[in-house]
């Protein structure tokens, strides 16, 4: 998958940085962007080559809600091999969700920490370490999920954290898709390393639920808003009778729409979690 990396520079005054910055990312969205950080002169966002809508973009910031707000951008391939590299090199530390459950670098020894459930990933050019809110906040829902004996699908699987999260918790099998070529081996690999066995990967957008026969008890999807409003009728004609879905990869603001969707789909609102203004929601 070819990526490309646009550096924001984004001038305001010090009030408002991280409102702009929240703003910008999620117009940016829009466009296509499915990842950001902050970086010193604003925020890097992460957007592959052939989903990237450039027109998009620049009407979202000329046309710029918040008055005094300056913002530029410049555009940079990113390197196939490894665009993760220097980010992999680093690492991250162990996240513990809940005392119960504990997320560690797999490249670093394992955390002598007593926990139910240890799930160590090795990151390899995909989203998912459980670093991110949006993560960490569908780990606690499984954890207070009836998960054991389920049929678990889980939606851009990044490094499979949440499909060897399902199985550690006794789902009785988990298939999962991305459209990275890289995630579906991420995702591979990091069953073997947890000596996960019922985890069945493909590769591809939602249209690859077409090819895949019967019905989830749980479905996730931790995804941009754009792509979960266009696949959100795909996830719901794999759900079974009662099925429960799981949503994030969106802010708060966002949650109205993402309902309203919802309900033309005949699904409503469960319970939600917010976690730093980045929301999940739990529809049935």
């Amino acid at each position: 998958m070819h990526y490309y990396k646009v550096e924001f520079k984004i001038e305001c005054s010090e009030d408002l940085k991280q409102i702009a910055s929240d703003l910008l990312a999620d117009m940016a969205a829009e466009a296509g962007f499915e990842s950001f950080e902050d970086s010193e002169i604003g925020i890097d966002g992460y957007v592959q080559r052939d989903l990237f809508h450039q027109p998009i973009l620049d009407e979202a910031i000329a046309n710029f809600p918040i008055e005094d707000v300056k913002i530029e951008y410049t555009i940079a391939c990113v390197l196939d091999e490894d665009w993760n590299s220097e980010w992999e090199s680093i690492g991250f530390e162990p996240i513990d969700i809940e005392e119960k459950l504990l997320v560690f670098d797999a490249k670093k020894s394992i955390p002598l920490i007593d926990r139910q459930i240890l799930i160590g990933i090795e990151a390899k050019n995909a989203f998912g370490t459980g670093t991110h809110e949006t993560t960490q906040m569908i780990l606690t829902e499984l954890l207070h999920s009836d998960v054991e004996h389920k049929r678990i699908l889980d939606c851009g699987c990044g490094t499979g954290i949440l499909g060897i999260a399902s199985s550690k918790l006794g789902a009785e099998e988990i298939v999962a898709y991305d459209i990275d070529e890289w995630s579906v081996k991420n995702t591979e690999h990091n069953a073997i390393l947890n000596g996960v066995s019922n985890i069945h990967v493909m590769e591809g957008d939602s249209s690859v639920l077409s090819h895949i026969s019967g019905v989830f008890d749980i479905v996730m999807a931790n995804i941009n808003r754009n792509i979960l409003l266009a696949d959100m009728h795909k996830f719901k004609d794999v759900m079974n009778l009662g099925a429960t879905l799981i949503l994030s990869g969106f802010y708060t603001e966002d949650a109205p729409m993402i309902i309203e969707k919802a309900w033309e789909l005949g699904l409503s609102e469960f319970s939600r979690r917010v976690d730093n203004n980045w929301c999940m929601l739990v529809l049935k």
